[in-house]
């Protein structure tokens, strides 16, 4: 069929312009070497960085190092005008908890466990505790009848027995009703309670980080064993409480027994950060493209650090280098026409805390955010490629935009030829890694991610992940694959759509 000239003319104008648009890319893409990643990768992932476990010294200092990096690059400080999102964090320490029953007092950790993050600091004497079977309360029964509970010390058992439908209620529930009843302090009764003896009595005694702070009312929660709880409520029935409940045996509805109850803790408040880096863009500056990495990892235990080189050191290099490369761009004059953000964030080993604040306290609107590109882990070859170790897994891609996935793979066809394996993208996927890393929390929000990954190896989460193992070309190429994908979803004309809603 013949074309006419016009229309021809104008199908090669736009195959020279798409030509020139992927030498411009390639320009700047090609910055990204193996020698500038490992460069970055000995710094982040070298012991002075201590693991950068988050809310410590090591943390500190690779936030410090990240923040110089973009500030050589070129790049703007992208948290109102600083470089970190601070973020609160908190940590629970029990300094003292007991319970006496008459004149025998049972320790902590060994005939109890007491909810650490959400008790309260408690000295309470009471004379009588009341039983409330399995503190069940519908419209057809009521464990708590003739009670009045408020203020008072309750019992409850953990465990629920067979064969009746008005105990199916989670625990959760039935704490959740002793609350609205102002129980001042639930007794549970749990085979469980005394198994944590030969455990390690610290990680007993402190919660860990954690982030958000339950500032609301709640009753002290004190896990008992059946032996306590067989004391208080003045049997002999001991270990084999539970049992002789089963069997039929039922407690008094009250028992006038003095019962004294200690908990104090320490709380500590500490402030990890999240660095920002800004890039202005042209005609669509008020669009960002994010592009994420966690430079967190698992700290230091004893003198043995965990460093972290691939997880995430490997994808924390990556963003510095993408970052200065898209810089390098802007100064020659050929910046995005979308403003780009590139954000390392702290917490994600803790439970993607970094990357939830940030979600939840953005510092660009959420509705201008066109994507994430996380990369989490690129820097190794998992066992399921130790004979075809050209490729990176692609996972997210499609859940949220029909877009998305046409681009990165026109990135990877055009320029970094990686085998894209999507095994991980199945929704049934067991090892469930779309949930696992920060660009999770933007897609909460409608916001299509990709995630960049390698799958792990032996050394994931040991010692013994170190910069010496990376493959450190195949980290560049990786690398390079991002930069494509943002450079083009950043100079396209439309906004990617989203317009799908998977798992």
């Amino acid at each position: 069929m013949r074309v006419p000239f016009a229309v021809a003319f104008l199908l090669l104008m736009n195959i020279a312009q798409a030509q020139t648009n992927n030498g411009v890319a390639a320009e700047y893409g090609e910055t990204i070497t193996a020698g500038g990643l490992s460069r970055q990768l000995h710094i982040i992932a070298g012991p002075e960085m201590e693991g950068r476990e988050t809310a410590t010294r090591g943390q500190e200092r690779a936030a410090a190092y990240i923040i110089s990096q973009f500030s050589a690059a070129g790049l703007q400080p992208g948290a109102n005008g600083k470089w970190e999102q601070y973020y609160p964090i908190y940590s629970d320490s029990l300094l003292k908890s007991t319970i006496t029953v008459r004149n025998k007092t049972y320790s902590f950790a060994q005939d109890f466990l007491a909810d650490l993050r959400s008790g309260n600091k408690q000295d309470l004497r009471v004379s009588r505790v009341f039983y409330a079977d399995a503190g069940v309360v519908t419209a057809d029964h009521n464990d708590y009848q003739n009670m009045d509970v408020k203020g008072q010390v309750v019992m409850i058992r953990d465990d629920v027995r067979r064969g009746l439908q008005r105990d199916r209620r989670s625990l959760d529930e039935r704490i959740s009703t002793a609350k609205s009843k102002g129980v001042a302090a639930l007794l549970i009764i749990s085979p469980a309670a005394g198994r944590y003896r030969s455990l390690e009595q610290k990680k007993l005694h402190t919660t860990g980080l954690y982030w958000q702070k339950d500032t609301s009312w709640n009753p002290n929660i004190y896990y008992i064993t059946p032996a306590l709880a067989a004391d208080i409520l003045n049997t002999d029935k001991g270990d084999n409480l539970l049992e002789e409940i089963d069997r039929g045996w039922k407690p008094a509805a009250v028992t006038q027994t003095p019962v004294h109850l200690v908990f104090d803790k320490a709380a500590t408040v500490l402030q990890p950060s999240n660095v920002l880096a800004y890039l202005e863009g042209t005609d669509k500056k008020d669009e960002i493209v994010f592009v994420t990495a966690h430079y967190d990892h698992l700290g230091k235990k004893d003198d043995e650090i965990f460093y972290g080189a691939d997880d995430d050191g490997s994808g924390t290099s990556a963003v510095i280098e993408i970052a200065a490369a898209f810089a390098r761009a802007k100064k020659a004059g050929n910046g995005p026409r979308r403003s780009m953000v590139f954000m390392t964030v702290s917490g994600e080993e803790k439970g993607l805390l970094g990357s939830q604040y940030y979600t939840e306290h953005p510092v660009y609107p959420l509705a201008n955010t066109v994507t994430d590109l996380n990369i989490d882990m690129i820097g190794r070859i998992d066992p399921a490629h130790e004979r075809d170790t050209n490729y990176v897994y692609i996972i997210g891609d499609n859940k949220l935009s029909s877009e998305l996935r046409p681009i990165n793979e026109k990135a990877n066809d055009t320029y970094t030829h990686l085998k894209l394996d999507y095994k991980y993208n199945d929704p049934n996927d067991p090892e469930g890694f779309y949930y696992r890393s920060d660009h999770y929390m933007f897609a909460q929000h409608g916001i299509p991610i990709i995630f960049y990954f390698n799958g792990t190896h032996a050394d994931y989460h040991a010692p013994t992940d170190t910069v010496d193992k990376i493959s450190y070309n195949l980290l560049a190429k990786r690398a390079r694959l991002v930069f494509y994908t943002a450079w083009d979803i950043a100079n396209r004309e439309q906004k990617l759509v989203v317009d799908r809603h998977e798992k």
